[in-house]
């Protein structure tokens, strides 16, 4: 998963362990398959509203790759004593894994073929999309609604085990599938079971964390590829069984615990060739498909000429692209979406930036220069990057935990913006479009920014990449934070009024970003102690007020944070600040002396 946590280790949080679903009230007249129904990631699903912008093949295009993988799904091989259950495709990113696994899962799903799908993704903001936690249940729920004998098998599995949710992925697996499957082997004259579990990008999956973050000692962080790998290991111990009938397909980016794990030399499990999309597949005759078809429709968009574009500039930009769909999708969105300048003079513009990047020398190369030519034409091209970092955390903190109110547009701007009332947004990031998914001014209220690909992050997280709108973790630190002091300075006067969605969000979110106050230039704030008793008279239930105010104003003062009469400096300080909301409650109830 890309790196786009700066906020990590962050001050005064405590998560022994995030949960997908919790204290589920479940009375006897709910049944078994609704237990499971509740702990699913139904976002995960291929054909999920969640995943209704998700990228698709170009009619006529990715026609080969699609055909062997629906033609593998399909095949018989039971004359192999070692039937090759599981194979893996791969490819750097922006090579249209995921495009193609959308794809073929319609497909399989029309033809009566398929089993279940999960699309992990690392911006989702369900959890359940991110982490393993509703991996094996979303499985089971999905085979039991495509097979109505085995739905029956996996309800009796849960009425028989009621704990199984809370146990480990193997487990999970073996009640909800692997036992099921076995007592549908038993009577005669069962149909045969076929089709295709379909995991795309498993190399998103962020681990689950077990312990209390914030203390050091016992059992170490578990890493990303620690739940990756406990994945594949389930997966492949179900294709094991002699009674299971899937064919598992696994796509993911070339990431080591991928190459070590399907290497035959390392795992002697029977698996499917791999099928590698940048090396098996020659992909410049469906991108020249796809610029064609794109640049026919923008002709007709903007009424331009048969003679657009010039000869040799789809070859040119098929070359650029060096197998890489992202790449020309990027194009394509740019052009569609420029407001500055007309789709002519912004071809331009792309096809100049190609050719002074040219070498040969890295497949990544072109896709690097277009990235750096969009983020250049932001009249601030570092201040987007520290604020598209910010949005990415503020997306990624908002599906890890129940905060009430969301990081909408609004929201952002109000913490960001140096004007509340501005549009430095627009300003930022309206040439970014084609990265960045912003929200109609209609709907900032009630949507959050989104990405449109991770390849935005892997660029801005490699300096050599990215060259100089790299930005170090201590700017990105620095820069919440003083926007934050920011926008408590100016709850102090009364020129501005906060709506009461926006305080909540700082009082939700802020709490889990203390970590930046060790770099902000302006810390101590000096907004005034009347801010905290408004926010604490208005928020009286809510103690992350209270971390809220030691975040901010508490780093140095380590030596008093213990007293000798056993009362801790949370407590004290807490103490203080109720005293103060009582007593500014007690003056505002007497009555005024008027002249």
């Amino acid at each position: 998963m890309t790196d786009v946590g700066f906020f990590n280790n962050a001050q005064g949080v405590h998560a022994e362990s995030i949960k997908f679903v919790t204290n589920i009230s479940t009375p006897a007249t709910v049944s078994a398959l609704e237990k499971l129904e509740v702990r699913i990631a139904p976002g995960a699903i291929h054909d999920s509203a969640e995943r209704c912008d998700a990228p698709k093949c170009q009619p006529e295009t990715r026609v080969a790759v699609q055909n062997d993988l629906y033609d593998w799904i399909v095949a018989d091989d039971g004359a192999l004593d070692r039937p090759r259950k599981v194979k893996w495709v791969t490819g750097p990113a922006g090579s249209g894994k995921t495009a193609i696994m959308g794809s073929l899962a319609a497909r399989c799903a029309a033809n009566g073929v398929l089993g279940a799908t999960f699309f992990f993704a690392y911006w989702s903001g369900s959890i359940g999309r991110r982490r393993k936690t509703a991996f094996v249940t979303t499985i089971a729920h999905q085979l039991g609604r495509y097979h109505p004998d085995l739905r029956e098998e996996i309800s009796k599995a849960i009425d028989t085990n009621s704990d199984v949710f809370d146990k480990n992925l193997q487990t999970q697996m073996e009640i909800l599938v692997l036992r099921p499957l076995q007592g549908l082997a038993r009577p005669v004259n069962k149909p045969g079971l076929q089709g295709a579990i379909i995991i795309d990008g498993l190399d998103e999956c962020e681990a689950e964390q077990y312990r209390d973050m914030t203390k050091p000692e016992g059992r170490p962080e578990r890493k990303n590829e620690d739940d990756q790998l406990e994945i594949l290991q389930v997966l492949q111990a179900a294709a094991s069984d002699p009674l299971f009938p899937f064919r598992i397909l696994i796509a993911s980016r070339p990431e080591r615990i991928f190459r070590e794990f399907f290497d035959p030399e390392n795992n002697p499990f029977p698996f499917s060739h791999k099928l590698d999309l940048h090396e098996d597949y020659n992909a410049d005759a469906d991108i020249t498909l796809f610029l064609e078809a794109q640049f026919s429709r923008l002709r007709r968009r903007y009424n331009l000429p048969l003679s657009w574009p010039p000869p040799g500039t789809i070859q040119t930009l098929v070359e650029n692209a060096s197998r890489q769909f992202i790449y020309a999708a990027t194009v394509i969105r740019l052009l569609d979406m420029g407001h500055q300048e007309p789709p002519k003079a912004l071809l331009d513009a792309i096809l100049k930036t190609g050719a002074t990047q040219r070498t040969n020398l890295e497949p990544l190369e072109q896709l690097d220069a277009l990235y750096l030519h969009i983020l250049s034409s932001s009249p601030d091209p570092a201040l987007s990057v520290k604020w598209i970092r910010i949005i990415a955390r503020f997306n990624l903190l908002d599906g890890s935990y129940n905060f009430t109110v969301h990081p909408y547009a609004s929201n952002v701007h109000l913490l960001l913006q140096t004007d509340p009332e501005g549009y430095e947004a627009e300003h930022l990031l309206g040439n970014l479009h084609s990265l960045v998914r912003v929200p109609p001014f209609s709907d900032q209220a009630t949507t959050k920014y989104d990405f449109y690909h991770k390849s935005l992050f892997d660029f801005l997280d490699d300096p050599r990449r990215c060259g100089k709108l790299h930005i170090q973790h201590e700017e990105v630190h620095r820069f919440i934070w003083d926007r934050t002091h920011q926008a408590c300075a100016r709850g102090c006067g009364s020129r501005l009024a906060y709506p009461e969605i926006f305080l909540r969000f700082l009082t939700d979110f802020l709490p889990y970003i203390s970590e930046g106050i060790a770099y902000s230039r302006v810390l101590p704030t000096p907004a005034s102690a009347d801010w905290w008793v408004t926010m604490a008279i208005g928020h009286k239930e809510d103690n992350s007020i209270c971390r809220m105010f030691l975040g901010v104003h508490t780093l140095n003062l380590e030596p008093f944070h213990s007293t000798s009469s056993g009362i801790s400096f949370d407590e004290r300080l807490w103490d203080l600040l109720d005293m103060a909301v009582r007593d500014a409650e007690e003056r505002e109830s007497k009555p005024q002396n008027r002249p």
